[in-house]
């Protein structure tokens, strides 16, 4: 058997689609599942446990004809049995259909539900991993949601405990800090940054009060002058650079925790259960986080992120 998912969005979106790939393989083990991804999340699949292939297609772009003939000649090559898709616009729909594949699961109400064989109710308020993993209904395949989860490869595993000897944090536990953004947000004027004068201020907090606790911040490739100012405010903070996402990973699981705006690295938190302290803009905390007293979000009052003050950040962690 062969399965194809549909998976536009980031690297976020991916792990959060982890459970219903991994809930698929565990109900048909013998078959191969590939994804269609965007070029931008296709390192997401470093850590996933499921998943063959990806196929690279840029949902959000403005794709030509050429490029959907493309898209739509690689996926009837495979002869795939099974289809789902998270996204709802006709095209995609058209697309679907296009391929031959006999079993094309969707949501309802979405444009190209006409060209679905089964499609989900889609229930927006909800934990997104759940509402991915609703789009298995369509199967018939009605177990609860799994836990996120990740493969982390071995090598990655090794450079972590390599880096956190090289940072003098081998036999201590650590604060890990992700607060940069992705261009892309920027770009969009999504909210998603937490000021620098506020990060310097819980960072400060935390040197008074445990100094002999290691605070780690990481660095992106767009993080340098974020990473930057935090230095020149607190020189003993510790840099790290994961190059990949399993790196990364691999660093987040040794955290004791984790401090992050709303980002794909707070899944990576959640799918390795380091207790995580999230702060969220405009978005909702319940879409994006499971319940539970291991992950916490702060969700700005005026929906600016802005608007979260250090002193609500530090009552929750020294609280908890």
């Amino acid at each position: 058997m062969r399965i194809v998912a549909l998976v536009p969005g980031g690297i976020g979106d991916q792990i959060l689609f982890f459970p219903t790939l991994d809930d698929l393989k565990r109900t048909y083990p013998k078959a191969q599942i590939d994804v269609v991804v965007e070029p931008r999340a296709k390192d997401a699949y470093r850590v996933s446990k499921s998943v063959h292939s990806t196929i690279l297609f840029d949902f959000k772009g403005r794709n030509s004809l050429a490029d959907l003939g493309n898209l739509l000649g690689a996926i009837r090559e495979r002869e795939y049995d099974i289809v789902l898709s998270l996204g709802q616009r006709w095209t995609v729909g058209l697309l679907l259909w296009l391929t031959g594949i006999p079993n094309r699961v969707g949501y309802a109400g979405s444009a190209g539900e006409l060209f679905l064989t089964n499609a989900v109710p889609l229930k927006k308020n909800q934990y997104a991993a759940q509402m991915y993993h609703d789009l298995l209904q369509g199967l018939d395949i009605n177990t609860p949601c799994p836990e996120l989860a990740l493969s982390v490869p071995q090598k990655d595993l090794a450079w972590a405990e390599g880096e956190r000897q090289r940072l003098g944090i081998q036999s201590s536990g650590y604060v890990l800090i992700h607060g940069g953004s992705s261009q892309l947000a920027k770009t969009k004027g999504i909210d998603k940054i937490y000021p620098v004068t506020s990060w310097k201020g819980i960072i400060q907090d935390f040197e008074r009060r445990q100094p002999d606790l290691p605070i780690v911040v990481v660095k992106g490739p767009e993080d340098t002058e974020f990473v930057e100012a935090l230095l020149e405010a607190s020189p003993k903070l510790k840099v790290t650079a994961p190059a990949d996402i399993g790196k990364l990973a691999a660093m987040i699981a040794a955290a004791n925790l984790m401090l992050c705006t709303d980002s794909a690295p707070m899944h990576l938190a959640v799918a390795v259960k380091t207790y995580t302290l999230a702060l969220f803009g405009p978005t909702d905390p319940k879409k994006l986080l499971p319940e539970g007293n291991r992950f916490i979000g702060i969700k700005s009052l005026t929906g600016s992120m802005v608007d979260i003050s250090p002193q609500a950040v530090l009552e929750k962690i020294w609280s908890s």
